[in-house]
């Protein structure tokens, strides 16, 4: 038998131009920035898609969050991230 395991965390919905839902579990996030420095919409300079949030992670760090009207939900943040704190489910 298995059983579901909850995390806490917020979601943060209709990002990609509304394809998709943002997912960030604080019990996982442990404030690495990773995700961050890899985002592809942070890289180019112009924008900021994946911003520090007010929320705290694991060691009370810093987690993430992303900016709906930027984000275009590629997935690479939850490709990078070590701790799979970060899940898109796309609609």
């Amino acid at each position: 038998m298995m059983t579901e395991l909850k995390y806490n965390g917020y979601k943060v919905e209709g990002v990609g131009k509304g394809k998709a839902d943002y997912y960030v579990y604080t019990d996982l996030c442990k404030g690495c920035g990773l995700c961050i420095a890899r985002c592809p919409m942070n890289k180019n300079g112009e924008q900021t898609c994946l911003k520090w949030s007010k929320e705290v992670g694991l060691f009370q760090t810093p987690a993430v969050e992303p900016d709906p009207n930027v984000c275009i939900a590629c997935g690479t943040c939850a490709l990078v991230c070590p701790d799979s704190a970060i899940r898109i489910e796309k609609k």
